[in-house]
């Protein structure tokens, strides 16, 4: 998987339509291996993205679990840990 693409499920608060965006953006990247794509897969690329997106938010918003919620900074506090204890 990607290292930029991120577990949008099970946050409080709620992922944003800007994260999810941004994951597909990442995903459409990987897939197609373009970093920007030239101006004739330009629209192409944007259409993947925006679908990617659509289809993320939807299987986010209808996901169920019996899990209580994570908390944003709590999570990131511990990758801050694993970054430190990995990285020095």
């Amino acid at each position: 998987m990607c290292r930029n693409i991120r577990t949008l499920f099970n946050f409080e608060p709620p992922a944003t339509d800007d994260e999810i965006r941004a994951s597909a953006v990442q995903f459409v990247r990987k897939l197609s291996g373009f970093q920007k794509p030239s101006q004739a897969n330009e629209a192409v690329f944007e259409q993947a993205v925006d679908d990617v997106a659509a289809i993320a938010r939807t299987l986010v918003d209808n996901l169920v679990t019996s899990a209580p919620s994570k908390d944003r900074e709590v999570e990131a506090e511990k990758a801050r840990e694993r970054n430190r204890r990995r990285f020095g």
